[in-house]
């Protein structure tokens, strides 16, 4: 699982075979916890994330969201600038 971001202590991560992994989705790693973040809702629907790391994720997926999109529908890995 490739890594396509990191800011904060917070890895983002995302499978590329579809037809195993649906909903599209991306994973967030913060130590300890690791939560699957939904591209359409960016709710976490798996696991779990502290609060803060939860609130960081979605600012940052809100920005990518085109680009996680993108890379979702076309398999195409590229890294993803982090939050400054």
């Amino acid at each position: 699982m490739p890594c396509i971001s990191r800011f904060y202590g917070i890895v983002i991560k995302m499978f590329f075979l579809q037809r195993e992994h649906q909903p599209p989705h991306f994973h967030a790693i913060y130590g300890e916890y690791n939560g699957l973040v939904d591209l359409a809702s960016l709710e976490v629907i798996e696991g779990d994330l502290p609060n803060r790391a939860e609130r960081l994720v979605k600012e940052w997926a809100e920005i990518h969201r085109s680009e996680l999109q993108k890379m979702w529908d076309t398999q195409e890995f590229k890294q993803i600038p982090g939050l400054e």
